[in-house]
């Protein structure tokens, strides 16, 4: 059981997922939430999805003077903040050396927006920031990524300065120093940061229902536990949202659906894949357990790239948690816990294709248990780590490796129409990206023009597709590898040629990508 229908779309969000750490003590206000006992029939705006990018896009609508009196409905099929926001590794860290330098910057952008959110607020969501340590266990693909700096050395100095190359001969730092003496190398960015993403995204959705009934401020409207079944266009250019409680009529629909966008839209089926991605809470080692924690604690995020048979596309990732600042706290209550997640080469068919996080993998949670002392230098070599939680979580990743970000036409053959958004597909790496995709999308339906809104060009839609055979070749002979979309239907095949076509520099990746 995948979770996906026959026709290859994603299930809804199961009722019962495994449960994250991130849900051990969830928000009283959010939890069960329902801002009126009833389903309102009409808003100005309803927004699918909780997670990052409904939370962000409800927080800019707020901020945004053309979108502040807008009656907001967001609809969440379970808890708030219960997908893979409340699900994911606790890692934020742009992709500055790994993208091209236009994703990089906005990704740079992203993080520093999170960042200062944070700060300005005060937000308790464990936000740390600190450097973070791609350590390469294979030779070839250290190579891959030394190309990728040198590359944006050339094309992007500024960026570049924020990158550093650690090989075995280095010191200050050397690889022991980052405590991974068995890599073949690393490249250290200066910003990345570990936290909480659910305390995180639920204090925005916990600030904008505070505002409700103030200053007759018109209603920000959370309906948690109501799944979305079916959106339906009518004649009038508005929208009808179908949900096992009611429906609602609205002219502007936004989709944040990520992983699940194909059971609304079957025509993004091979458009936005659901993945599963594994996740534990692994309980330090004795030799880390701190008598004073700043000497302790990992000083640095990881990623962890090439070990086993990994592919370059498959790298595990590591934040550690807070210590507990009490003294006698007990060992497994103390904090500090390793938060690592990946192994997807050991879970069936790398989770390809799953929207069921109701269970886990067995061998992904084993790796993650026993892999952790291999690539990482903790003083207890041989000795599996104990989980206090494991957990699966369902990514959401698109077939060109971009997000999906703006409307939906109807020309582009996907089951869109005017006033049908999409802010999705985020590939694994929403934490880096989502919240300024929302500001962006924001901005374009509040009537910003397309050349004033900061986005990257790869991440919108195309305005239509091709239905011209030569038009289609012409797609695959600037931006697509013909090899890559063998057995693609022509449905599929003319959105993600417009999308390379428009993008002539940005090669389409293909499934072994996210295999």
């Amino acid at each position: 059981m995948t979770g996906a229908d026959a026709y290859g779309q994603a299930s809804l969000p199961t009722a019962n997922p495994t449960k994250s750490f991130w849900h051990r003590d969830p928000s009283k206000v959010l939890f069960g939430h329902r801002t009126t006992p009833s389903l309102p029939t009409e808003a100005d705006v309803v927004v699918i999805g909780s997670g990052i990018a409904g939370a962000s896009a409800a927080h800019f609508l707020r901020a945004d003077f053309r979108g502040k009196d807008l009656d907001i409905v967001m609809l969440e099929a379970r808890e708030a903040c219960w997908g893979a926001t409340g699900r994911n590794g606790g890692h934020c860290q742009p992709a500055i050396y790994a993208s091209p330098p236009e994703i990089g910057a906005f990704e740079l952008y992203n993080y520093q927006a999170l960042e200062s959110l944070v700060d300005e607020h005060s937000i308790p969501c464990e936000w740390r920031s600190v450097s973070g340590c791609h350590a390469y266990m294979d030779e070839s693909l250290f190579a891959v990524g030394l190309n990728r700096v040198e590359e944006l050395q050339k094309t992007n100095p500024e960026l570049a300065k924020l990158v550093k190359v650690i090989t075995k001969g280095s010191t200050h730092p050397s690889l022991a120093d980052l405590r991974v003496p068995t890599a073949v190398g690393a490249i250290l960015q200066t910003n990345a940061a570990s936290l909480s993403p659910y305390k995180l995204f639920s204090w925005i959705l916990e600030n904008l229902l505070s505002f409700n009934g103030s200053y007759g401020e018109p209603m920000f409207n959370l309906q948690t536990n109501t799944p979305v079944t079916h959106v339906q266009k009518v004649a009038d250019e508005s929208w009808i949202v179908h949900t096992d409680r009611g429906m609602i009529a609205t002219k502007r629909v936004l989709l944040t659906t990520n992983a699940y966008t194909s059971h609304l839209l079957p025509k993004f089926s091979d458009l936005i894949v659901p993945v599963q991605g594994e996740m534990s809470a692994l309980l330090p080692p004795a030799s880390m357990v701190p008598e004073m924690e700043i000497h302790q604690r990992l000083q640095h995020t990881y990623a962890f790239i090439g070990h086993g048979s990994q592919n370059i596309n498959q790298d595990d990732y590591l934040v550690q948690r807070p210590f507990s600042l009490s003294s006698s706290a007990s060992r497994g209550k103390n904090g500090g816990e390793l938060m690592f997640g990946g192994g997807r080469r050991c879970a069936k068919n790398a989770g390809l294709g799953v929207s069921n996080d109701s269970f886990i993998d067995p061998s992904a949670a084993a790796y993650l248990r026993r892999e952790l002392n291999v690539v990482l230098d903790l003083n207890n070599k041989d000795e599996e780590l104990e989980a206090t939680y494991e957990w699966s979580g369902i990514m959401g990743f698109s077939r060109d490796g971009c997000p999906w970000v703006g409307e939906l036409s109807d020309e582009l053959g996907v089951g869109g129409g005017k006033g049908l958004w999409i802010c999705a597909g985020f590939t694994g790496h929403g934490m880096p990206n989502a919240h300024l995709c929302a500001k962006a999308i924001v901005e374009l339906m509040m009537g910003t023009q397309e050349q004033d809104v900061e986005l990257p060009e790869v991440y919108r839609p195309p305005l239509s597709t091709y239905q011209d055979g030569d038009e289609v070749e012409q797609g695959i002979d600037q931006g697509v590898d013909s090899g890559s979309i063998v057995g693609l239907s022509e449905a599929i095949l003319d959105p993600l040629s417009a999308r390379a076509a428009r993008n002539d520099d940005r090669a389409f990746v293909v499934y072994e990508r996210i295999a």
